[in-house]
């Protein structure tokens, strides 16, 4: 019995069910990497050259806190980024007794810190503003990051370098 057709029918549901819309890993293509952010499709493309060897859906800043538009490089990774500014306290068990603190406004109860939101796969273009894994709820949500799907931040991530350039457009 012949299983490749029921995997191809078990993968593309999954991928249906997981929100990646380019089934495909990054595609080849000549020329130097790069990110274009689109602020109005709400969509990321990497590229290399001027072909778009992948692209995804993202969530990018909601009114207060824009997503800056204009020309970018890569000037940090880090895979296990936390925010500095945005967060819960926690208890020293780790269980939050105030989510979803700015801490630079919030104070925390007695015995608790300040543990920043998890951002993973954070590729920062410029200071404070990234691209990392979170929630795209199909809408500007984010305070000025740039959310994709876990398994497309990974890839972005995996595809990006420093100094590489990033341009976020209206």
């Amino acid at each position: 019995m012949n299983l490749f057709p029921r995997a191809a029918i078990f993968l593309s549901a999954a991928c249906c069910f997981t929100g990646c819309d380019i089934f495909s890993p990054v595609r080849s293509g000549g020329g130097k990497p790069s990110v274009l952010i689109s602020l109005h499709e709400q969509r990321a493309y990497l590229r290399r050259g001027k072909t778009v060897v992948s692209e995804a859906p993202i969530s990018t800043g909601r009114e207060g806190h824009s997503t800056p538009a204009g020309n970018f490089h890569v000037i940090r990774k880090d895979i296990a980024h936390r925010s500095g500014i945005y967060g819960d306290f926690v208890n020293a068990d780790g269980h939050i007794v105030k989510a979803g603190v700015d801490s630079r406004k919030d104070s925390g109860p007695p015995g608790s810190h300040y543990l920043g939101a998890s951002m993973p796969y954070f590729v920062e273009f410029s200071p404070g503003y990234g691209l990392h894994e979170g929630n795209r709820p199909g809408y500007p949500a984010s305070h000025g990051c740039v959310r994709l799907s876990s398994w497309k931040a990974r890839q972005f991530y995996e595809a990006s370098t420093i100094g590489m350039p990033v341009t976020v457009r209206q």
